[in-house]
């Protein structure tokens, strides 16, 4: 116990009671520990033993008390009690002998009635035998050593004394009756570090819960883009009939604005957790996460996507028709706003099929259990998150196609990035727009898969490019629209536009027509 240092504030032993009580400095050559450290390995140790005495010092059977007894006894040692072996069990071992001695004379008088004797007994004999036996389970009489009386077993049936070591002292903290179970504590015990050492290491379950000033910092910074979003929307409805942004498809715009809008908006419920709901709303958080980061996009990147694809579709053709495309390209406003509604349709029903099929729920996440707090006390952490059965397979589901999704407006950005039309304005700064956003999630995704144990890396890598990405998109988006309106005065309605626009139109198809002059004369040389 020394050696291993296996005492102190930590350790307590449990010693048999029956040794003497300055045993462990008893000289012995197969220890090598010298008293002092003998006497500090074996501080505070607890003995349990059956009671010696009668604690109400009663004249029994013997017609002795215990302290008489003890008086007497005492004078016929050599040695002083401590150093005495097997002092303390004088008083069982005598009313053991008078347990005997009773159940002889009860034993004799019973076969007295059956015309037998005591002296005739032999190891052959079960008759005397079971009658000695019933003699001595059936004793009962108040000894040296309290009241004497024996369990079915023939176990002595007395109070277990509880003692402590105490500065090289034994000390009575306690007794327990085993008839009654009851224990009976005096108060007199000492621990080393002033408390009972546990009986096991407490493990203490603690969340990890998101930095608050992570969490109020960016939810602010999502805020901020909220509203400018909502100033983009309020500045493009109010100026859609101003001829730059109905050539800019004003109502596409208004769905980027509240695309970006509704994506800021995941941030807040993105940084819940058990710190600020219950686990019953946990659920219903993790529905609104994924349903506003879902819709959010699908509005947002659906409209630029809608708006690429239809530049790209219109202006980059290379077969026979590229020329009449050139002069007369169709943009019908209904084919964008269904395209839009499609990509907005297919990332509803799959989140809505997802959660139908496979709702995410609250899970808990544990790792391995931590610094130790205190003594025998240890930290078991725990993470909570959103999650379902097939998480990885509805993830894979996703992140599939809105990765071809981001890889195809990059390309189609790419490929219309030399085409000027009026039809579509801003296609450039919807280019733009998509490089941003898709370099963003591409990045995001992946890291944020590998940091989600940790909260604050993971909510941060998550509610930054939401930001980002909103902020860049109303940014490229909306502040040349503004900045062009305000600066140039470019106020004017519909109505108020229509000789500029008419002007405007002939001087086009004037130029058109020059050029198909020069394409013909180009042509008859070649022919020619």
């Amino acid at each position: 116990v020394y050696k291993e240092k296996l005492y102190g504030k930590k350790h307590v032993w449990f010693i048999i009671g029956w040794y003497a009580d300055k045993w462990y400095l008893k000289p012995d050559l197969a220890i090598n520990c010298t008293a002092e450290q003998m006497q500090e390995a074996v501080e505070g140790q607890v003995t349990t033993e059956i009671l010696m005495v009668d604690l109400a010092n009663t004249r029994g059977v013997s017609n002795m008390t215990s302290d008489e007894f003890i008086s007497r006894l005492v004078k016929n040692l050599t040695k002083t009690p401590e150093e005495t072996g097997g002092f303390q069990e004088a008083p069982l071992a005598y009313d053991a002998i008078w347990a005997l001695a009773l159940a002889l004379n009860k034993t004799a008088q019973e076969l007295a009635k059956k015309g037998m004797r005591l002296e005739d007994f032999n190891y052959s004999d079960n008759t005397i035998t079971n009658e000695i036996y019933k003699a001595l389970n059936s004793s009962s009489f108040d000894g040296v050593s309290g009241h004497v009386v024996f369990d079915a077993s023939g176990a002595r049936m007395a109070w277990t004394l509880i003692e402590q070591l105490q500065d090289g002292k034994y000390v009575k903290i306690g007794y327990y009756d085993s008839n009654n179970n009851n224990l009976s504590w005096l108060n007199t015990d000492r621990w080393i570090g002033g408390s009972p050492p546990p009986d096991r290491t407490k493990v203490v379950i603690q969340f990890r819960y998101l930095s608050q000033k992570l969490f109020i910092s960016l939810s602010v910074l999502a805020g901020i883009g909220i509203i400018f979003g909502c100033v983009c929307l309020v500045f493009n409805i109010y100026n859609r009939n101003v001829r730059y942004i109905q050539n800019s498809q004003p109502n596409l715009n208004n769905l980027t604005a509240l695309g970006c809008i509704l994506t800021l908006a995941v941030v807040l419920p993105l940084g819940l957790d058990g710190l600020h709901i219950s686990e019953s709303q946990f659920p219903f958080i993790c529905q609104v996460r994924v349903w506003l980061l879902s819709i959010g996009f699908g509005m947002g990147y659906g409209s630029m996507f809608t708006k690429i694809w239809w530049v790209h579709t219109l202006f980059t053709k290379k077969d026979d028709k590229k020329e009449m495309r050139q002069l007369n390209p169709q943009l019908e406003q209904w084919k964008l706003y269904v395209t839009a509604a499609v990509l907005i349709f297919i990332d509803a029903v799959t989140i809505l099929i997802w959660q139908l099929v496979d709702p995410l729920q609250r899970t808990v996440e544990g790792f391995g259990k931590e610094n130790l707090v205190g003594d025998d006390v240890e930290i078991l952490p725990q993470l909570e998150h959103c999650s379902s059965r097939k998480m990885t397979t509805w993830l894979g589901i996703v992140y599939t196609y809105k990765g071809l999704l981001l890889l195809l407006g990059i390309f189609l950005a790419y490929e219309t990035k030399s085409v000027s039309t009026e039809k579509i304005n801003d296609h450039r700064s919807v280019g733009m727009a998509i490089y941003n956003v898709s370099v963003l999630c591409m990045i995001t995704a992946p890291v944020a898969m590998i940091v989600s144990k940790q909260q604050d890396a993971s909510f941060a890598f998550a509610a930054l490019a939401v930001i980002f990405s909103s902020y860049i998109t109303l940014i490229v988006l909306f502040v040349p629209k503004m900045r062009r309106l305000i600066t140039r005065g470019e106020w004017q309605t519909e109505q108020h536009d229509a000789n500029k626009t008419i002007s405007t139109t002939l001087n086009n198809e004037e130029e058109k027509s020059r050029q198909l002059e020069r394409e013909n004369r180009e042509l008859e040389r070649i022919i020619a």
